[in-house]
């Protein structure tokens, strides 16, 4: 009798203790992270990674992640918010511009010559999404928005001092404000993603490409190019490329709410301006590639740098057009972006790759 109660108590508690083990167990999650970028690359190794650890050790090891860069889980660079967005994945990184047209109103941090510290570019593009373009990621629980350092060009045959060096390259370009700018300047303009890059400086496709120094070592462009052209800061950056680091919304909301606190505790306008810090942090890196295989590096100076912002102007007159055409006020949007990098500018130095 003694041994039937005692069964009977152990059962029962066991019984009620279940739920909430059942709950503990539910509370641990696996993300998959997915991004075009490298294995190899700085932005993978010393952004992507990081962020993740970070979150693996505040969740206490209750949030893990399974990373893929390099596509690994299938698809193209181009479908990857795509893939956020329909829960293929739970978060991936990735240009907003390799869907041409699709986010407009965040082209305005791409336009040439509006940027040149990556932090406080990364500030200005996470405060403008969330009060004037609130709905332009509405499809994904935005985790992060950022900016690369300054853009800059890298040539085969043919050093570019003045854009009258631009004629008759074929010049890549990522996104559709960029490829514009290319044409403006002399060039012709090729849009592609980053990884075929390799493969068309190789076959001749590309004469050249525009990326900043931080991602030259990831494609290779030290060894497929010979030149070199970087601007003075005090001319300004010629242009940047904005990124979205997105999660699927279900996934998201699927969260127990403490761990939901860590994803918000580890996105947002601090972290934003970490990965554009970080990311424009590691050009120095890639700059040393090229120092080290003694291809020829020119610096565009402020006064050389009028005549591009000349001809480059353009492309701001057709996208403050096209956002009046898509019934937004193209002038006050460029206008608040503008002022907003200037607000987190304020004692943020713009850390010219060449001094590392």
């Amino acid at each position: 009798m003694i041994h039937r109660r005692t069964l009977l108590k152990s059962t029962a508690a066991a019984a009620l203790g279940a739920p909430g083990l059942s709950g503990l167990a539910q509370q641990a999650v696996t993300l998959k992270f997915h991004t075009f970028m490298a294995p190899q690359s700085n932005v993978w190794l010393t952004m992507h990674k990081a962020w993740m650890e970070k979150v693996e050790k505040d969740s206490g090891g209750r949030i893990k992640f399974e990373g893929y860069p390099a596509m690994q889980l299938g698809g193209t660079p181009v479908q990857l918010y795509d893939q956020a967005k329909d829960g293929v994945v739970d978060i991936v990184w990735t240009l907003p511009g390799n869907t041409a047209g699709r986010f407009p109103r965040i082209e305005v941090f791409e336009l040439p010559f509006v940027m040149n510290n990556a932090e406080a570019t990364s500030k200005a593009y996470w405060e403008y999404v969330q009060t004037v373009a609130p709905d332009e990621f509405k499809d994904t629980q935005v985790l992060a928005l950022h900016v690369h350092g300054p853009g800059m060009f890298h040539t085969k045959e043919r050093l570019v001092k003045t854009a009258d060096d631009l004629r008759g390259l074929k010049v890549r370009g990522p996104t559709r404000q960029i490829t514009k700018m290319l044409g403006f300047l002399g060039a012709t303009p090729v849009g592609m993603p980053l990884p075929q890059i390799p493969d068309a400086l190789s076959k001749g496709t590309i004469d050249g490409c525009v990326i900043p120094w931080e991602v030259v070592p990831s494609v290779k462009v030290h060894e497929l190019t010979k030149f070199h052209s970087e601007f003075d800061p005090a001319g300004g950056a010629l242009y940047t490329t904005t990124f979205v680091m997105a999660m699927n919304k279900a996934k998201y909301n699927s969260l127990a709410p403490d761990l939901k606190k860590v994803i918000d505790a580890n996105s947002g306008l601090a972290t934003s301006a970490w990965l554009g810090k970080v990311q424009q942090g590691n050009d120095a890196v890639g700059r040393k590639f090229a120092v080290d295989r003694k291809n020829t590096i020119h610096t565009i100076s402020a006064a050389d740098a009028q005549e591009f912002k000349r001809k480059a102007r353009l492309v701001e007159v057709e996208w403050v057009e096209d956002m009046n055409k898509r019934h937004f006020d193209g002038k006050k949007l460029l206008e608040t972006a503008r002022a907003l990098i200037d607000k987190h500018g304020k004692g943020t130095a713009a850390a010219p790759a060449r001094k590392a």
